[in-house]
């Protein structure tokens, strides 16, 4: 399927931990929540879209401490199954940006095979992964999403731990950043979708102003005398 390179999705997932026994990394665990925001020509619509999921295994405790959702919370949500087409229909034809990619995508395909669907992610989008962009922007440096978030000056004040939609949208704001220099904060005017989204954009930290020390009638004095030497040797371009 042909990509939609004016729209992107950009995506983040919770899961019930990783295999540790030397196999995939996705392998015998699920995504248990999903969030992505939609980007349309550089600016974020405000569509989104957002699942808890319920697993098929319990929640590895090393994953809790990392996102703090808990087998309780799920018990009552739906199950993969459930959500998949509106997924699917949500993310197809668009560049598909992660951080990490390789593990989101690992998780989704291995969803899409438990489900029985005859699927990978790449059939339905091209991916980007703002990690490996990051590594090549700053190489052998830290480039977790706080560490980005830093250096764009992203406040990330909220994100106490992780969580799929908000990770998804502080993404948003670092990759259009790292690929343009700048980002339109604000939604589209007049969007309105099923998915519109109540998200308040994040705002960029403000530097503290440099304080201003002005010169001394001694130091105003010297300038005014090497002035008057330069002049007296040519053009002097600061009396000009």
């Amino acid at each position: 399927m042909k990509a939609n390179y004016d729209r992107l999705v950009v995506l983040d997932t919770e899961t019930t931990g990783m295999n540790r026994e030397g196999g995939p990394h996705y392998q015998g665990h699920n995504i248990i929540e999903i969030g992505a925001v939609e980007i349309i020509n550089r600016k974020l619509t405000g569509r989104h879209f957002h699942a808890y999921i319920q697993p098929t295994r319990a929640i590895d405790p090393e994953a809790i401490a990392v996102h703090g959702i808990t087998d309780a919370f799920l018990a009552d949500k739906p199950q993969y199954a459930q959500i998949h087409q509106a997924f699917v229909d949500f993310i197809k034809g668009a560049e598909l940006i992660a951080h990490n990619a390789p593990f989101d995508v690992g998780f989704m395909d291995y969803e899409f095979k438990n489900l029985g669907v005859s699927l990978e992610t790449t059939e339905l989008c091209t991916i980007t992964d703002t990690l490996a962009m990051a590594k090549k922007i700053f190489p052998g440096k830290r480039n977790n999403l706080d560490v980005l978030c830093d250096r764009y000056g992203i406040d990330n004040s909220r994100r106490t731990l992780h969580g799929a939609l908000l990770d998804a949208e502080i993404l948003a704001d670092v990759y259009l950043l790292m690929t343009g220099g700048q980002t339109n904060l604000s939604f589209n005017a007049g969007t309105e979708t099923d998915n519109a989204s109540p998200m308040a954009p994040r705002t960029v930290k403000r530097q503290k102003s440099l304080k201003v020390i002005p010169a001394s009638a001694d130091e105003m004095s010297a300038h005014e005398a090497r002035l008057d030497f330069i002049e007296q040797n040519g053009s002097c371009l600061w009396r000009q």
